[in-house]
């Protein structure tokens, strides 16, 4: 008998597995929250230089004291233009000039002017956000790189997180690494929201990247563990769907929340709750099993069955019964597995390498297109509802103009993306065996988040080609999905253990394959049509 013939002789998808998938996704929704939460608490706004105390100028030929009539008028004679019309965002004149309230002035007379750097600081619109950390720290001018800095650095802590929760997992089981990624989010999100300085802040991000690794990780190999086969797929998009309505959260908290310190405040306060409850899960008995612990493994199982009803059947389970229907997982108990283990054997290091290049590829393109929502000429709100409704999908009913167009566009592809990232969660955790899933999951993470950390610095270079980053962005997708190709087929099939199972599996689709060429070949004969097919 196998561990998933067990689970449903203990109730299959019962009461225990549904609350349990229940509460495992609930705190996904901020964490995808605190996913894209720098797009509103590191929003740009409009913003000048800080005008110059006019109150001593004065009229050269009359000596009387100059006062413009309007705010505009102030702004006129203080600040340049630059192409595109608007308030130059870094230079100031260095004297009002005056002459230019006059109707006839000239656009020689911009450039005639002498001009200087802000040097008293910035004014900024807060008709939108009354606090980011770029009004805060003035991030703007020849700082403005340090807003791509600090999501880098947030994507580093995600990789980190994905290296070092994903091993932990592994080895000390994953209930204890999800409730220590729960605290962890929780009190470095409470200190991000009184960082004192962009330095602090970064810091405190980067453990908030970590702890949400651990979270997304664990939480996907617990349902995936605990959910009979014929429901994993559903599983697995109920993971997906809660982090898509978490994106849709997100602008209505961050406009009723427009100062950013509330905006991390309130993000980060119910992980404490998330911790106490999440003593209440239930370890992987799969996991329990494979690390030695059997007796823990009956305690759990029976704890499931009396949940779902199945009291008796979780009576009749001892440990000898288990070890008895599982001689195969059991004598792999004292096996060591470490992140070499995933590119040990010919099938396993396949797999590796192909998900990897996906893993790598989508994340890069989500988050060039999900971190660059201001660019779009809509407003920040309504294009973050947009980029999370795709994903249940949802249609957009407006008039297609070139800009209208642009965003659409934009909109499909960061749906297919986040389709794509909802296939790889589940698919990663089907093609990996339980000995080294969590290794696995980290690892295609890990290049997930390199591309997060390398998706910020190429809109970079839009500044100087508008049209690279769309083309790298696209590109990148594309050839992953050739990698794809190369990986093996999951649909219905049982969860592997071990890496021995992955091994003969791929063989036996090998010779499946074979024998179905050489039977079509020899039909193909036999009708008098010698044609390859292959």
């Amino acid at each position: 008998m196998t561990f998933a013939e067990l689970l449903d002789r203990l109730g299959g998808m019962g009461r225990f597995q549904v609350l349990h998938v229940a509460l495992l996704v609930t705190p996904v929704l901020l964490t995808a929250s605190h996913n894209l939460l720098q797009n509103f608490s590191a929003a740009v706004p409009e913003h000048h230089c800080q005008i110059r105390l006019l109150g001593n100028d004065t009229h050269p030929r009359t000596n009387r004291t100059l006062e413009p009539a309007t705010e505009e008028d102030l702004l006129w004679i203080s600040i340049p233009k630059d192409r595109a019309g608007k308030p130059d965002k870094c230079r100031r004149f260095v004297t009002p000039q005056w002459h230019l309230l006059n109707s006839n002035a000239t656009d020689a007379n911009w450039t005639q002017a002498d001009t200087e750097p802000c040097h008293d600081g910035w004014i900024y619109d807060r008709s939108i956000f009354t606090n980011t950390i770029i009004m805060e720290w003035d991030l703007v001018c020849n700082l403005r790189t340090r807003r791509q800095m600090a999501q880098s650095i947030y994507m580093g802590g995600v990789l980190a997180g994905a290296l070092v929760f994903g091993s932990l997992a592994d080895r000390f089981g994953r209930k204890s690494v999800l409730s220590w990624s729960y605290l962890q989010m929780a009190v470095s999100g409470l200190c991000t929201a009184f960082s004192p300085t962009l330095t602090a802040y970064c810091v405190f991000r980067f453990l908030v990247g970590m702890a949400l690794s651990g979270i997304i990780l664990n939480c996907m190999s617990l349902v995936l563990e605990w959910v009979p086969t014929k429901v994993r797929t559903v599983a697995g998009t109920v993971v997906g769907y809660s982090a898509t309505i978490g994106q849709i959260i997100l602008p209505g908290l961050a406009y009723a929340l427009p100062d950013w310190r509330w905006l991390q405040f309130t993000a980060s306060m119910p992980f404490f709750a998330f911790f106490l409850y999440s003593w209440w899960f239930a370890e992987s008995a799969r996991w329990l099993v494979l690390s030695g612990k059997p007796e823990q493994a009956v305690e759990v199982l029976k704890k499931v069955a009396e949940i779902n009803g199945k009291k008796e059947e979780g009576e009749k389970l001892t440990t000898e019964v288990l070890k008895s229907n599982m001689q195969k997982e059991m004598a792999l108990a004292n096996s060591s597995y470490t992140f070499v283990s995933l590119v040990r054997t010919p099938t396993v290091r396949r797999i590796s390498c192909c998900i990897s290049s996906v893993w790598f590829a989508t994340s890069f393109s989500y988050y060039g297109l999900a971190m660059d929502l201001q660019n779009f000429g809509f407003s920040i709100y309504l294009i973050q509802v947009a980029f999370g409704s795709i994903d249940i999908p949802a249609k957009l009913i407006a008039a297609i103009d070139l800009q209208t167009l642009r965003t659409s566009l934009a909109v499909i592809g960061k749906g297919c993306l986040a389709s794509s990232f909802n296939c790889l969660y589940l698919y990663t955790g089907e093609l990996y065996p339980t000995v080294i899933r969590q290794t696995g999951m980290g690892l295609g993470s890990t290049l997930a988040r390199v591309g997060g950390i390398v998706a910020p610095m190429v809109r970079i270079t839009g500044e100087y080609f508008p049209y690279l980053p769309p083309i790298i962005y696209g590109t990148a997708p594309i050839l992953s999905g050739v990698a794809a190709i190369f990986l093996p087929e999951t649909r219905n099939m049982p969860l592997p253990d071990t890496v021995e199972e992955v091994e003969s599996g791929a063989a036996q689709q090998s010779k499946l394959l074979e024998n179905a060429v050489t039977t079509a070949k020899a039909a193909a004969v036999s009708c008098g049509k010698n044609t390859p097919l292959i």
